[in-house]
């Protein structure tokens, strides 16, 4: 026997709503952005923000694909691409034969470089400049709680 689903009321729907529609425009506009200023995508620039920020600028694949909330082959195929443009480093692990670093390489720093200050002009002018302080604590509290779950039904760690 199925269980009855409860529809949404109305300021759920107004916020489900809101959320969707924030969800497809925020990364088609910041991707379009990227695109245009620095000749990388969003995905593209989110490798190189996860590169940048590990220790020696390097990860594994699985932990890299991790970091980016993307899958193993779609990682896969944007980091290929990022080492045929010279802006990442691909490697075998010393330790594990079986397993592939990322790298990020110095023209791949120099696009991020390059690429930061107008992003967080972007943000800020589309994001944060509409919220208050506690909207914002507000939002982070919520939309955590929600990660924590989405990761657990993803079975991430």
């Amino acid at each position: 026997m199925t269980t009855p689903v409860t529809g949404l009321d109305r300021e759920e729907e107004i916020l489900w709503r809101s959320l969707i529609e924030v969800l497809v425009r925020l990364p088609r506009m910041l991707d379009e952005q990227f695109t245009r200023e620095a000749q990388v995508g969003m995905t593209e620039y989110s490798v190189l923000v996860a590169l940048s920020e590990a220790p020696d600028g390097e990860l594994r694949m699985g932990e890299l694909a991790q970091a980016t909330a993307l899958s193993r082959s779609r990682i896969s195929r944007v980091v290929d691409d990022l080492v045929r443009r010279s802006l990442v480093k691909r490697r075998k692990s010393e330790q594990d034969a079986r397993s592939s670093l990322a790298a990020i390489a110095p023209a791949g720093a120099a696009v991020l470089a390059a690429a930061y200050p107008g992003h967080l002009a972007r943000v800020r002018s589309l994001v944060f400049d509409h919220v208050t302080r506690s909207e914002m604590r507000a939002m982070t509290e919520a939309l955590s709680r929600v990660l924590v779950a989405l990761r657990e039904a993803a079975g991430d760690d």
